[in-house]
């Protein structure tokens, strides 16, 4: 919606078109060598001259998982490491395994050359993909990524996991009869959960309770975390924002402040594979100034239903 919710919870945790990853073939050579483990930072060497002009994609080191790859509108994670590169040389533009959080790839929303390498990707995958500037930022570069004109892409990507649009708690279900707190039922496949708020006044402290207990492991401060979610307003119940609306999961980072007070204090220390129901008071999320652009005034309780999908 306009500028998602989100990304203001956020500040948008994304590695950015800048990233890449590959499982199907993009034809041609990749042209450059790559050295090392999965889950290590790879050597890159490159040829002397200039690249070719094509889109090519290899994949180094095949995962175990099964199951279907990427599609167009998942959500993939991986680390990973970019290269500009042209006639006079190659630079190193992005390094994940130095800061040790991967970066959060939303496929349908990157540059031409990445949909198309990202196409099929599965956990455990190593892919080297090299994209031509037509497939990229073309003959205009982007300063803000450090691309320059006619610059092509070099990404050696390890892929960590894969979230699809329909992706969803899965675990135990918890009993939760309260009914000063809203009630949640389950949506269809692929679909939000339904919330329905209650004609009380809105809690003063922030509520959390678990609807489905995950068995993965915990969301720790400072990790990047896969999720769906779904937020309305408690004074009318109305949507707000929705991952599952927008047809892909997102990726943010906890604990850290990138995201409301409410969800830092709320996520750290859940399990993966949980779906919680957090109630959200003004001083936990947006405050006085509320977030305009959204809908949301600076007396509004707000009230979310989060699926943990994953953590990295």
């Amino acid at each position: 919606m306009r500028r998602r919710v989100l990304a203001s919870l956020v500040g948008v945790v994304l590695a950015g078109p800048l990233a890449l990853a590959a499982a199907c073939s993009g034809g041609g050579d990749v042209e450059v060598s790559v050295r090392g483990k999965f889950g290590v930072r790879p050597e890159v060497s490159f040829p002397k001259g200039a690249p070719s002009e094509e889109l090519a994609v290899k994949t180094l080191v095949k995962g175990k998982g099964g199951g279907e790859g990427a599609r167009k509108g998942d959500l993939v994670v991986a680390d990973y490491v970019g290269y500009r590169w042209n006639k006079d040389g190659n630079k190193l533009l992005a390094n994940s395994y130095i800061s040790g959080q991967p970066g959060a790839f939303p496929t349908g929303r990157l540059v031409p050359g990445l949909d198309k390498a990202l196409l099929g990707v599965r956990p455990g995958d190593r892919v080297v993909a090299k994209i031509p500037p037509e497939e990229g930022y073309g003959d205009k570069g982007d300063t803000q990524h450090q691309v320059g004109a006619g610059d092509s892409l070099v990404y050696v990507l390890d892929i960590r996991g894969v979230y699809g649009r329909t992706a969803h708690a899965r675990g135990r279900e918890q009993r939760l009869d309260d009914p000063k707190l809203p009630r949640v039922t389950p949506g269809a496949p692929g679909q939000a959960p339904k919330v329905s708020v209650p004609r009380a006044a809105a809690p003063k402290t922030l509520q959390v309770r678990t609807l489905i207990q995950g068995e993965g492991p915990p969301v720790a401060k400072g990790r990047l975390v896969a999720l769906q979610y779904v937020g309305v307003f408690w004074r009318d119940g109305r949507e707000f924002d929705s991952s599952w609306r927008s047809g892909r999961p997102y990726a943010v980072t906890i604990g850290t402040g990138q995201v409301i007070k409410g969800w830092d204090q709320a996520l750290v220390g859940q399990k993966v594979g949980s779906r919680l129901l957090l109630v959200v008071p003004p001083s936990l999320g947006y405050g006085k100034q509320g977030l305009p652009q959204a809908g949301i005034k600076g007396d509004d309780t707000l009230v979310f239903v989060v699926d943990l999908l994953g953590v990295h």
